[in-house]
């Protein structure tokens, strides 16, 4: 099992990744999302994605303030990019939440990728707010590198679980590592998961856990030194339960 780190610009990373390498892309792009309005999207995310009670506020990630259309384009841009280091029939996972939805499944398709559907992910304690439906879904956009081999296992089309508590969050947006781990099983055993957008490392974890290689790519600093800490925790844990 390998582990390759990188901190950096993901489009200028990826450049340097062989064709047709990849097993499976897990991405967790920033959303640009939140509010109603342009000049809510501008916000931080730190005041976007987090109660503004807590007293464990996350710090700010870079990329997520763009307009509609530079949103668009952009995603497109980035799984172009992961589009070219993808085997055939490679699959690819975007996440996504219900304001950038439409974005994404065109982004997937104009980034030449198989549009397969949406998997949503549940979450159960998700906040009511009265008058309204509860937003307590986010969805993962799938899709292929062409033609899916007839093989392998049969996977739920919907998982449900809550994330990380804050407290014990390192990044405000961090996905469970329970539901990674579910999202990887598609990946074949042992196979490549390239992660642009590593945040704090989950996608990482899961990897090593479910014993698959590994690229993780993040630009801030301060996160690629905290997935660093994580992933090589999850390694030397594996090494103690083999021994």
């Amino acid at each position: 099992m390998s582990v390759r780190l990188f901190q950096g610009d993901c489009l200028e990373l990826m450049k340097d990744i062989p064709d047709g390498s990849v097993d499976m892309v897990l991405a967790d792009p920033p959303y640009s999302s939140g509010g109603m309005y342009r000049s809510d999207r501008a916000n931080g995310s730190s005041l976007k994605y987090q109660s503004s009670d807590t007293k464990d506020i996350k710090p700010d990630f870079a990329g997520d303030n763009r307009d509609q259309r530079s949103f668009t384009l952009w995603e497109t841009f980035w799984i172009s990019s992961a589009h070219r280091t993808m085997k055939p029939g490679a699959i690819a996972i975007v996440f996504t939440d219900w304001r950038q939805l439409a974005a994404t499944i065109d982004a997937v398709q104009c980034g030449g990728l198989v549009y397969r559907g949406v998997i949503p992910w549940i979450k159960p304690a998700a906040r009511p707010q009265k008058g309204r439906f509860t937003q307590n879904a986010e969805y993962c956009v799938w899709a292929s590198n062409g033609n899916i081999p007839n093989e392998g296992g049969n996977y739920k089309g919907f998982y449900t679980c809550n994330p990380p508590i804050t407290k014990k969050r390192i990044h405000a947006t961090e996905k469970p590592i329970e539901l990674l781990e579910h999202l990887m099983a598609i990946c074949p055993a042992g196979g490549t998961v390239l992660d642009p957008f590593m945040g704090s490392g989950s996608t990482g974890v899961a990897a090593v856990n479910t014993g698959r290689n590994f690229i993780g790519m993040e630009l801030d600093i301060g996160y690629f030194e905290a997935a660093k800490r994580r992933i090589e925790e999850a390694k030397e844990q594996l090494r103690i339960v083999e021994v």
